[in-house]
């Protein structure tokens, strides 16, 4: 037992070493990134790692093992059954334009995991993950990618499909195995475009299209053996206990303004932005999760003083968690960019999250006040008067 304390000690203080360079010296994992210009003490840096967190990075090792025993017929992004088939199967990722103008998007009723944060003007972009995509319908529209994305892909260590991409993600796209719509070889086979609507959002895909490019590429379609879980699940639902009633949740972004409203009776939140639901254009329903995320992260913005730098990483992230009506507070891990994080709740346990999709909203760390979390419908409608 003394062995595994002083193992223990000695990989904390490594972790918190890190973080101090990765602070202090503003290292980063990506050649394009500018350096931060602020500094902090040792005193400032330890206080952005939340006690919780901290105990967190000391669980004993039988813990973890025991947790990423991953189930082999149950869909790895959503935690309900699945063709054993496809479970050991890298999932593919797709960034699609969210501006009023590219309404109505197709794909994402089909999509097991979404991603939103923000991009550039308050805008922000989605990315849809899909497990089982050989017989998607057409997912539309098809956009360009920024970098941050790009690790937020890698995290499930899925095939990124996107059209072109801001050029700090030039570099970096080298390194993960895309589809690119650019890629004057893939024209006509992975990308399409849809003549009835107007550039730039109307490039498309299918299953068909993403599985040919997949082909062209000669990329691995397997999980590599050390691939860690995204996520993990419940084996049956559960209600989050001590959690706060949220009936009606909001991440905050300034131009969409978007928002999740709790069914009772299907247990599922509806997703709204625009002013109206958020219409799949296939099925002309409103999108509906069982699971919602809001990760909160450091930023800044690149020299250029357009482009966003969100951080991926961090050994302090906060957010929330939100299910079946209730939300609670949680923390997230992440050691580098090109890893794969962990979510915690405030006990240093791993988080698992109830069987269902799950929609991810990036939130920036100084809008983080913006969060919305309302007990009632008329809470809300309060808030925004």
């Amino acid at each position: 037992m003394r062995r595994v304390r002083d193992v223990l000690v000695l990989s904390a203080l490594c972790l918190f070493l890190i973080c101090f360079a990765y602070v202090k010296l503003g290292w980063s994992t990506e050649g394009d990134t500018a350096p931060e210009t602020e500094t902090e003490t040792e005193t400032e840096i330890v206080a952005l790692i939340p006690t919780e967190t901290q105990e967190v990075l000391e669980l004993p090792t039988e813990t973890e093992e025991e947790e990423l025993v991953l189930d082999t017929d149950r869909n790895p992004l959503t935690g309900e059954p699945m063709d054993e088939s496809l479970t050991s199967q890298r999932p593919v990722s797709f960034m699609m334009g969210n501006t009023s103008d590219a309404m109505p998007q197709y794909g994402l009723a089909d999509a097991d995991v979404i991603y939103e944060a923000p991009a550039e003007g308050g805008l922000t972009r989605l990315m849809t993950i899909y497990q089982d995509y050989a017989n998607l319908p057409t997912i539309m529209s098809s956009r360009s990618c920024r970098h941050y994305y790009c690790y937020f892909s890698n995290e499930f260590e899925a095939i990124y499909v996107h059209y072109g991409q801001a050029v700090y993600a030039t570099e970096m796209l080298k390194r993960f195995d895309d589809l690119n719509g650019l890629d004057g070889d893939l024209e006509n086979v992975t990308f399409f475009r849809d003549r009835s609507r107007s550039a730039p959002h109307n490039a498309y895909v299918n299953g068909d299209s993403i599985v040919a490019g997949i082909k062209k590429r000669e990329y691995r379609t397997k999980h590599a053996d050390t691939y860690k879980n995204r996520y993990n699940f419940v084996e049956e639902e559960r209600e989050l206990e001590g959690g706060e009633p949220a009936m009606v949740v909001e991440p905050g972004y300034s131009i969409n303004k978007p928002w999740f409203e709790y069914n009772e009776d299907t247990g599922l939140y509806k997703r709204y932005q625009y002013r109206q639901a958020h219409v799949d254009g296939a099925t002309g329903e409103a999108i509906e999760f069982k699971n919602i995320i809001f990760q909160v992260c450091d930023y800044q913005v690149l020299p250029d003083g357009k482009y966003l730098d969100v951080k991926t990483a961090s050994y302090g992230g906060k957010g929330k968690y939100i299910s079946n009506g209730k939300a609670i507070d949680i923390a997230w891990v992440k050691e580098v960019e090109d890893g794969v994080g962990t979510y915690y709740d405030m006990d240093g346990n791993e988080l698992l999250l109830n069987p269902g999709k799950t929609f991810v909203c990036i939130v920036l760390n100084d809008e983080e006040d913006r969060i919305g979390i309302h007990a009632t419908k008329e809470a809300f409608e309060a808030s925004r008067n």
